[in-house]
C-alpha cells in the first residue's frame, strides 16, 4: 500500500503475519546506506577545509654549490705528445700530483738548452748596453772637454782681441805723430824754398829739406798703412772668435748627436734584452706544462685522451676529474611566470633518484623520503631552455641528505608557497590562477585631524 492517508490501519493489523506487507517495507540496508552517504559528504566538506600548502614542483639535477668543487675538465696549456700516464680513471689524486707527461711537437721548442742558450743571448745584449753605457759616458766626456776647449779658445781670442786693440791705439798714435811730422816737413821745406829764392838759403838746404820732407811722408804713409793692417787683424781676430763659436757648436752637436745615436741603441738594446728574458721565462714556464698536474684534491673520472703516443692541441681536453670535498645543491629550473613566486631563503623539498618517498606535496609534513632546503641562487637571465634556474642547498635545520648521492643525480623540487583551504587550491587549479604570492600587510588606518571650526 501506498500508506498516503492520514487513517492508519498500522495499529490495528498484525502486519507480520502478512508475506506481502514483509515484501513491500524498506530495509535496514537503506538506512545504512543514507547515513554511510551523509557521512561521506560530511568527511568531504571537511577534508576541503583542510590546509592545503601551495608549491611549485620542478625537475632538476643535483650539482655543488661551488663552481670550483664541480666536474672540471684539466685541459692541455701546450700542444704536445701523450708519453706517460700516471693515473687510472676512478683514482684519488692529491693536489700536484702528476697525472700525464706531454712532449714537445713544435720545431722551435725541440732544443734541450733553449733555456741556457736564451739566457746567453741576454747576457751578451746586456754586454752590448754596458758598452754603449760606456761610449755614452765618453761622449759626455768628450762634450765637456770640447766645452772647456772652447771657453779656454775664446779666452785666448778675447786677449788677441784686446791686445789687437792696445797694438792698433799704439799705430794710430804713430801715425798722428807722422802726420805731424809730415805737416812740419812740408812746412820747413816751403820755408826753405822761399829763402832759397830770396838767396838766403842754400840749394843743399832745399834739397836736404825735401828729403826730410819725403821722410815723412813715407813715415806717415807706413804708419797708415800699420793701422790698417792693425785694424784688419782686430776684424780677423774677431771673426776667428765668431767662427770659433761656430766650429765647437758643430763639434759639439755632432757629439751629442752621436751620443743620442748611442742612446738609442743602447734602449733598443734593453728592449731586446727585455723580449729575450719574457722568451726565456717563457720557455722556462712552457717545460713546467710538461707535466699536468691535479689543480685539487679529486677523482679521475674519465681519460678524454687515452692512447699513448696521442697528440692533443692546446686547450684540449685530457681528463676530467670530480673534487673531492664539495657542498652538494640542487639545480632547478622554473618558469617565468612563477618566477616571481621564489626568493631567496624560501624552503624547497626535494626528491631524490633512488630513494624512495610517499610524497604529499600539499602537505609537506605527511610525505616521507623527502628532504628539505633553501633557495641560496636566481639567475637574472633566462636560460636556454626558456626557463630561470635557481640554485638551492641543504637547510641547517633540515633533514641531512643521503651520503651516497653524487652529482648529477636527477632531483625533483617542490617550492613551498602559503597556505590555503584545499577548497581553495581546486578551485584555483580549475579555474588555471596562479598561485596567491602577495604578502599580506596590515594597514593601518591615516590619522584623522579635527576639523577646524569656521571663524565667524
Amino acid at each position: 500500500m501506498l500508506n498516503i492517508s492520514p487513517n492508519t490501519i498500522n495499529q490495528q493489523v498484525e502486519i507480520e503475519r502478512f508475506n506481502s506487507f514483509n515484501q513491500t517495507n524498506l530495509s535496514g540496508a537503506n538506512l545504512m546506506f543514507t547515513r554511510w552517504l551523509v557521512g561521506t559528504m560530511a568527511l568531504f566538506i571537511l577534508f576541503l577545509l583542510l590546509p592545503w600548502t601551495q608549491n611549485i614542483q620542478s625537475k632538476g639535477k643535483v650539482t655543488t654549490l661551488q663552481p670550483g668543487q664541480r666536474p672540471q675538465t684539466i685541459q692541455s696549456t701546450i700542444a704536445g705528445r701523450i708519453e706517460n700516464w700516471y693515473v687510472r680513471e676512478g683514482q684519488l689524486v692529491q693536489k700536484g700530483d702528476t697525472i700525464v707527461h706531454l712532449s714537445e711537437i713544435k720545431a722551435e721548442y725541440f732544443d734541450p738548452d733553449l733555456v741556457v742558450r736564451t739566457e746567453q743571448q741576454v747576457g751578451a745584449k746586456e754586454g752590448a748596453i754596458a758598452s754603449y753605457g760606456q761610449k755614452v759616458a765618453a761622449l759626455d766626456d768628450q762634450i765637456d772637454a770640447m766645452a772647456s776647449e772652447q771657453e779656454f779658445k775664446q779666452q785666448q781670442l778675447a786677449n788677441k782681441i784686446l791686445q789687437t786693440e792696445y797694438k792698433l791705439a799704439s799705430v794710430q798714435a804713430d801715425m798722428e805723430q807722422a802726420y805731424f811730422q809730415d805737416s812740419v816737413s812740408i812746412v820747413q821745406y816751403n820755408r826753405t824754398t822761399q829763402l832759397f829764392e830770396r838767396g838766403i838759403k842754400s840749394r843743399a838746404d832745399v834739397e836736404e829739406k825735401r828729403i826730410k820732407m819725403q821722410e815723412a811722408q813715407a813715415k806717415y804713409i807706413s804708419a797708415q798703412n800699420k793701422v790698417e793692417a792693425t785694424r784688419n787683424e782686430l776684424a780677423n781676430a774677431r771673426l776667428e772668435l765668431s767662427t770659433v763659436r761656430y766650429e765647437y757648436n758643430q763639434k759639439v752637436a755632432k757629439a751629442e748627436s752621436d751620443k743620442f745615436s748611442t742612446l738609442s741603441a743602447k734602449y733598443d738594446a734593453e728592449g731586446s734584452v727585455n723580449k729575450l728574458r719574457i722568451q726565456a721565462s717563457n720557455y722556462e714556464q712552457r717545460s713546467h706544462f710538461y707535466f699536468i698536474l691535479a689543480p685539487q684534491d679529486g677523482f679521475i673520472t674519465k681519460a678524454i685522451k687515452p692512447g699513448i703516443g696521442e697528440t692533443v692541441k692546446e686547450g684540449e681536453g685530457i681528463v676530467t676529474i670530480m673534487p673531492a670535498d664539495y657542498e652538494l645543491a640542487v639545480e632547478l629550473f622554473v618558469k617565468p611566470m612563477d618566477l616571481p613566486l621564489v626568493t631567496t631563503g624560501q624552503e624547497v623539498r626535494f626528491i631524490f633518484d633512488g630513494w624512495p618517498a610517499f610524497i604529499f606535496s600539499g602537505w609537506p609534513g605527511q610525505s616521507f623520503g623527502t628532504y628539505s632546503g633553501s633557495v641560496v641562487a636566481i639567475d637574472n637571465m633566462i636560460s636556454a631552455n626558456g626557463q630561470y634556474r635557481i640554485l638551492a642547498a641543504p637547510r641547517k635545520d633540515g633533514k641531512e641528505w643521503p651520503q651516497a648521492l653524487r652529482v648529477g643525480s636527477g632531483a625533483q623540487g617542490i617550492a613551498l608557497l602559503n597556505n590555503v583551504p584545499l577548497w581553495y587550491e581546486i578551485w584555483r587549479k580549475l579555474n588555471g590562477f596562479p598561485p596567491d604570492y602577495y604578502d599580506e600587510e596590515k594597514e593601518t588606518a591615516p590619522k584623522m585631524k579635527a576639523p577646524v571650526k569656521s571663524i565667524k
